[in-house]
């Protein structure tokens, strides 16, 4: 099928395109974009998007979808319905589910249901050690041959430095990126918020920064002898980000992200026992934010992420130290990721950029995130002039523990494209 969507303002950062103008899809290909459809081209369909945004489809590099094995928070059918109602048409599934992602037979479940349901993209990371253990390596080669796109451990601890030095080196060998969450897990020590004055108020166990800081001091010199490609997972410190900025320098191929939240929310969010507020790693301090959204432009922060964990109802309900962590958040990366233009802190291009282009680059994914020729025609169209009020209860996500209940936004996904299909149409003016 032959698409055209004419008059929209299109914003494609990875070839430079922030014009209104005209994009032409053919069957599941990006032709061309440009004021006029090339030569011998004949649209069965054309969408005029005069007033709104067309962007390439956003990537997210870490969402928990429920399958398999914990069905009952959600799973890939709502989860993925979620997605495309945001404008999200890849998602990256971590490997801790049950069973742990660590054989070709759990990938190959995940590709099944995706088919099954044919909305979003699924990209698998496998386990970096059989279950998840910190002992055994998995599979890598067989791993990468299934489709995974990179390996981790989690937050899983690993039996000794020797066991980290034979799985980053093992991973290289394979061109598989790790994907790291830093936590030193004795330094850690089951805290639930930052380790300051507010968790002292609180009488809540803490985290101290170094929990964050350690483990990514103690990786890097690793990953310097072994030659592997890492990326950092939820950076939620400045010297962490800070850290990472330098290996950088260094030369180490390193990159890092940002759940989307961390960008918003501080530990004064917590201070009243708002269990919706407990995240890992925990909201960090005001200093943390803006060192963290200043790193969006200075070479620090590479991608912005939901870091999606839905739940049932009763994980967010006992006192705030033994609720779950995590916060249903497919539906407000974009609006969170766009609110940062509002307030100045990016602008529109360096805003979709880091949630297209720059996370397509960390997975290697080189026909998405961007919509030049060639491409594949994942995008999605946006009315940016509507305002609406967050409502968790209406999110298709099942997941409704989100700590933006009533926040006032600006801009909704009005469609979005996956392999040049339309997987979602909207005419409600808000979510």
């Amino acid at each position: 099928m032959n698409i055209s969507i004419v008059n929209g303002h299109v914003v494609d950062p990875a070839n430079g395109v922030d014009a209104v103008t005209s994009l032409f899809i053919s069957e599941d290909r990006i032709v061309h974009v440009g004021a006029t459809a090339p030569d011998g081209f004949v649209a069965d369909q054309q969408l005029d998007a005069a007033g709104k945004l067309v962007i390439p489809g956003l990537i997210d590099l870490s969402a928990r979808l429920g399958e398999p094995g914990f069905e009952y928070k959600a799973d890939i059918d709502s989860e993925s319905l979620a997605a495309v109602s945001a404008g999200i048409t890849t998602l990256c599934c971590p490997p801790d589910t049950s069973p742990v992602i660590d054989a070709p037979a759990e990938i190959e479940f995940i590709e099944q249901r995706q088919e099954e349901v044919g909305l979003a993209r699924i990209k698998v990371i496998a386990a970096l050690t059989q279950g998840l253990k910190g002992s055994q390596l998995t599979e890598m080669a067989a791993l990468k041959d299934a489709g995974c796109i990179g390996v981790s451990n989690v937050f899983a601890a690993f039996a000794n430095g020797n066991v980290i030095r034979s799985a980053l080196a093992y991973a290289a060998s394979h061109d598989l990126t790790i994907f790291i969450h830093p936590e030193d897990l004795d330094l850690a020590n089951g805290g639930c918020v930052h380790e300051g004055a507010v968790a002292t108020r609180l009488g809540l166990p803490a985290m101290p920064e170094a929990a964050e800081t350690a483990a990514i001091g103690y990786i890097l010199p690793i990953l310097k002898l072994t030659g592997a490609r890492a990326h950092f997972c939820r950076l939620s410190t400045g010297e962490g980000m800070n850290m990472i900025r330098r290996a950088r320098i260094d030369g180490l191929k390193v990159s890092a992200d940002v759940c989307a939240h961390q960008l918003f929310l501080t530990e004064m969010d917590a201070s009243d026992f708002n269990p919706l507020c407990h995240t890992r790693p925990p909201l960090r301090t005001q200093r943390d934010k803006e060192a963290l959204r200043k790193g969006l432009t200075s070479n620090g922060i590479d991608a912005i992420c939901s870091d999606h964990q839905p739940h049932e109802l009763d994980a967010k309900l006992a006192p705030f130290a033994v609720t779950e962590p995590g916060i249903s958040a497919l539906e407000t990366l974009l609006p969170l990721t766009l609110r940062l233009v509002e307030e100045g802190v990016l602008s529109r291009p360096q805003a979709v950029a880091q949630i297209t282009c720059n996370p397509a680059r960390i997975l290697g994914l080189d026909d998405l995130g961007h919509l030049g020729a060639g491409a594949t025609a994942d995008l999605c169209i946006i009315d940016p002039d509507t305002e609406w009020e967050c409502q968790p209860a209406t999110f298709h996500s099942r997941g409704k523990n989100s700590p933006f209940a009533g926040w006032p936004f600006r801009g909704t996904v009005t469609h979005t494209f996956v392999g040049g299909e339309l997987v979602y149409e909207t005419n409600v003016s808000a979510p």
